[in-house]
């Protein structure tokens, strides 16, 4: 495999051990092993979509609630 793209799915803002550990630690090995082509996807952390995606999921589970 010489391109990979990587996902964090299960944060909702990105965090600097995150970043360091994912996006830095594993491009390195990555390509040291012969990979070319590293791209960590940032995650939602404060943009609209992350935010109305946030408010979505909160509202349908609080139906009943609130």
């Amino acid at each position: 495999m010489k391109n990979i793209v990587v996902m964090m799915p299960g944060f909702s803002a990105d965090c600097l051990e995150t970043l360091e550990e994912i996006a830095v630690e594993n491009a390195q090995v990555f390509k040291r092993y012969g990979g070319q082509n590293f791209a960590a996807i940032p995650c939602l952390n404060d943009s609209q979509a992350g935010m109305l995606m946030i408010w979505q999921l909160a509202m349908r589970e609080l139906k009943g609630w609130v």
